[in-house]
């Protein structure tokens, strides 16, 4: 156990060489000063300086926190701390000595420097030691050949993190497309197009996660470079690439200043807080610094996880029901939400087709009584998660989505902005296709695709929740918000792609036909007039007018009526039910 690493260990290891270098710098020092014939008269001296620069060194490193640093990783930072606390330590010796200049103490000016001098120098050789090592000590030379695809800062992080652990990876360029014809610690950097062509064979790629690697994925395949790795808290994690990381946007216009101006210290209710869009909204909203969250949902298992992973802001976990009004009206009151944000629907088409009358009770009747309850507390803020499937609806889950976006914009004026975000899939969402896709591979069985070709748009979980509340944050009332969801994905090549980087080649695609109310591929405009704002990721579909009045009336009769397809039909003219494709 003597020898098991720990932070006492450390602290008291730094210490003792500290007060040893101190000691050494402070006679050599006296010694050089003197040609190593150092008169009696100053003994004394080199005791009083030691005593202080022992003192000084010693307090001010632990003020600085200098122990705390790990050993293996010291660095630039860490550097300039240390050099920081030896100058204010030598300035104290200054002080020292001026002070007591009239007495027996007596230090030559040229003493200083030379200890500064000497102790810094010695004090970074040490801490600098073990990283130097272990980086010598890990390059394998018979490791496989890598390239990094990263900004030139984080390509020298990653490359410093995987020379310091058992690895075998051995570097042999850098990939950056702004800079080449430099070296980035002691590895050459190339345009990808000018590392093709020069033949060298790789078989490893580590790209920086924010990377767009679906952009250079078909490049990497010419290298005939399978191996790919993405390199994940600065270089820290390095695991292999998933299909989410192929798909990523990772949107250049986020404006996080003014998503915290929405969220900070608001009190905010979310609905569908356990789902998979409204569980990141809270994580968003914990991020951004809101004051308390009121987590809404009506499963229980999904309520309590949520509730249990939000941690450094207040929750309050309501376990209730959408359609149930008078219990959501007590929520209101008790807890006076400023801002709302509704993202409970049922969403998963095929089961929405066979539950109809549910679908429209926890849709429509759902996101109406929200909104109801909103106006008349006086939230100051509504927002209602729509979907691409709205839009020309071929189902019965886009069509009641559609009637939501007409009661949400058309209920604005009445005191609280009211805004929609629609978008399409999230990647790895419950009941999406990559989860089934991965279930099926890990199954060894076919993947099955309804149609050949069949696309989607797709986007990250977090990037879509991001570009929701930014959305949110700059709407007025009265909007539906579009966001860039990039070029749709053909969803036999997102197969496709998944089999690769599951190396099980003999995985074959089976496809199985449409499913009722499913369609080709989604739209995100119902016409292509749109407004642009200030951010391109975010655009502003044309509104469409209905008397609020009349809807109401609509919807009254959707619930009674017995023909609720027709009505449906009625309601959102543009409404093709597609039963069996």
């Amino acid at each position: 156990m003597i020898f098991q690493p720990s932070e006492l260990k450390r602290k008291l290891f730094f210490i003792i060489f500290d007060i040893a270098i101190i000691i050494i710098s402070t006679i050599v020092a006296f010694q050089l000063r003197f040609d190593f014939d150092i008169p009696s008269l100053y003994n004394s001296s080199i005791i009083i300086s030691i005593a202080t620069l022992v003192l000084a060194r010693v307090s001010l490193f632990y003020y600085f926190r200098i122990y705390n640093i790990s050993w293996r990783h010291f660095g630039f930072k860490d550097m300039r701390g240390l050099v920081s606390a030896t100058i204010f330590s030598t300035l104290i010796l200054v002080i020292v000595a001026y002070l007591l200049h009239a007495s027996e103490y007596i230090v030559p000016r040229s003493i200083i420097p030379i200890e500064f001098f000497i102790s810094l120098f010695v004090l970074l050789a040490l801490r600098v030691s073990k990283r130097l090592f272990l980086e010598k000590k890990q390059i394998n030379p018979d490791g496989k050949n890598t390239i990094v695809i990263a900004t030139l800062d984080n390509a020298n992080t990653i490359l410093g993190n995987i020379n310091r652990v058992e690895s075998d990876y051995y570097p042999v360029a850098i990939i950056n497309e702004t800079t080449q014809n430099v070296k980035v610690n002691g590895v050459e950097v190339y345009s990808l197009d000018e590392f093709i062509k020069l033949d060298v064979k790789c078989e490893v790629a580590i790209i920086d996660e924010s990377i767009n690697i679906n952009s250079i994925y078909e490049k990497l395949n010419t290298l005939s470079i399978k191996n790919i790795k993405v390199a994940r808290e600065y270089g820290e994690e390095i695991k292999s690439v998933s299909v989410e990381d192929l798909l990523a946007r990772h949107p250049q216009d986020l404006d996080k200043e003014i998503t915290e101006s929405f969220i900070k210290n608001k009190t905010i209710l979310v609905t569908g807080a356990g789902g998979s869009i409204g569980s990141e909204i809270c994580r968003q909203c914990e991020k951004f610094g809101a004051k308390k969250l009121i987590l809404l949902d009506n499963s229980e298992y999904n309520l309590y996880a949520i509730d249990q992973e939000i941690k450094s802001i207040e929750t309050v976990a309501v376990m209730q029901n959408v359609i149930n009004k008078e219990f959501i009206e007590a929520t209101f009151i008790l807890y006076k939400p400023e801002v709302v944000i509704h993202a409970a629907a049922y969403k998963h088409v095929p089961l929405v087709e066979s539950n109809i009358d549910e679908a429209i009770l926890n849709n429509v009747v759902g996101t109406k009584n929200i909104i109801d309850l909103s106006i008349k507390y006086g939230v100051e803020k509504f927002v209602m998660i729509s979907t691409d499937k709205a839009v020309r609806p071929t189902n019965i889950m886009g069509a009641t989505k559609r009637i939501c976006e007409l009661y949400a914009q058309n209920s604005n004026d009445k005191g609280t902005d009211i805004v929609t975000v629609r978008f399409g899939n999230v990647l790895g969402s419950s009941g999406s296709v990559i989860p089934k896709f991965k279930a099926q591979i890990a199954n060894g069985g076919n993947i099955t695709v309804t149609h050949r070709d069949i696309t989607r748009y797709f986007m990250l979980i977090p990037e879509a929740c991001e570009l929701v509340l930014q959305a949110s944050a700059i709407g007025s009332g009265g909007e539906i918000f579009i966001l860039d969801m990039g070029e749709p994905i053909k969803i036999v090549d997102l197969a496709q792609k998944m089999i690769e980087l599951s190396g099980k080649l003999n995985i074959k695609i089976e496809f199985i036909g449409l499913r009722p109310g499913e369609k080709l591929y989604e739209e995100l405009l119902i016409d292509e007039s749109d407004i642009k704002t200030e951010y391109a990721s975010i655009t502003v579909a044309k509104s469409t007018p209905y008397d609020i009045e009349k809807l109401n009336r609509d919807i009254e009769e959707l619930l009674s009526s017995k023909g609720k397809i027709l009505k449906l039909k009625e309601i959102v003219p543009e409404f093709n039910h597609q039963k069996n494709l």
